[in-house]
């Protein structure tokens, strides 16, 4: 696994997915703060992107800040806050949580509290080198979750398919990432994502792909700007 598929695949979970944060936030700042502490990852897509149908989502999302609230939770006895939800060991702590993803991604399965929970439960199984779940989470992400939220797995499911070798079929998610763009992943996001996996074999030619993207000032720009830096082309003609 090279060192950009690596670094893709284990941080920042899913956020990293969506270069169009920068604006999303600014446009979208109420519903950034509406949890608070909660991962701005999971506020900007379980809150900015669809209107909710009132009572059923009401409680999906319940069950989605309760899975999350587990991340905050301390260790050990807190005496300065008894109320807090704490557990005894970092290892009952991880237990709760993976529980707790687990049953919404497997519950709420086709809705955008399911594919979040099933991005995090992906994101933590690729950290930990097991790429055939991450692999088959974002696949189920991908075929049954909210369009947006599809998309965002089809990316990430791309760039598991680069890290076990199967180029090919991450070229294929790529393009078709490309001809359908969304509202968390752009035609443009999805065409350096490509390009990317062609540097490996053309690198003068993701280079030419990549110059003309970096010239505004934009999310986009700048994953070009930090793309190009990850591309060794130094004898590409000018």
């Amino acid at each position: 696994m090279d060192r950009h598929t690596r670094k893709n695949l284990k941080s920042d979970k899913f956020a990293q997915e969506v270069t169009h944060t920068f604006e999303f936030v600014s446009e979208h700042r109420s519903d950034v703060m509406r949890y608070g502490s909660i991962a701005v990852a999971v506020i900007l897509l379980g809150l900015g992107i669809f209107f909710y149908m009132r009572h059923q989502e009401n409680v999906r999302e319940e069950a989605l800040a309760q899975a999350l609230r587990i991340d905050l939770a301390g260790i050990g006895a807190n005496p300065a806050n008894p109320g807090a939800l704490t557990f005894a060991t970092q290892e009952e702590k991880d237990k709760a949580r993976q529980k707790a993803l687990v049953d919404l991604a497997s519950k709420y399965q086709g809705s955008q509290e399911g594919a979040i929970a099933a991005f995090y439960l992906a994101s933590d199984a690729a950290d930990k080198g097991d790429l055939a779940d991450a692999e088959k989470r974002y696949k189920t992400a991908m075929e049954s979750a909210p369009k947006a939220y599809a998309a965002m797995a089809r990316l990430a499911l791309a760039q598991v398919y680069e890290a076990e070798g199967k180029t090919s079929d991450a070229e294929k998610l790529l393009k078709e990432a490309v001809a359908n763009p969304a509202a968390t992943v752009s035609k443009e996001q999805a065409t350096i994502q490509l390009t990317i996996l062609h540097a490996k074999t053309d690198p003068c030619g993701a280079r030419k792909v990549l110059e003309p993207m970096r010239t505004e000032r934009t999310a986009i720009s700048r994953a070009a700007v930090q793309a190009l830096g990850d591309i060794h082309a130094d004898n590409c003609p000018k």
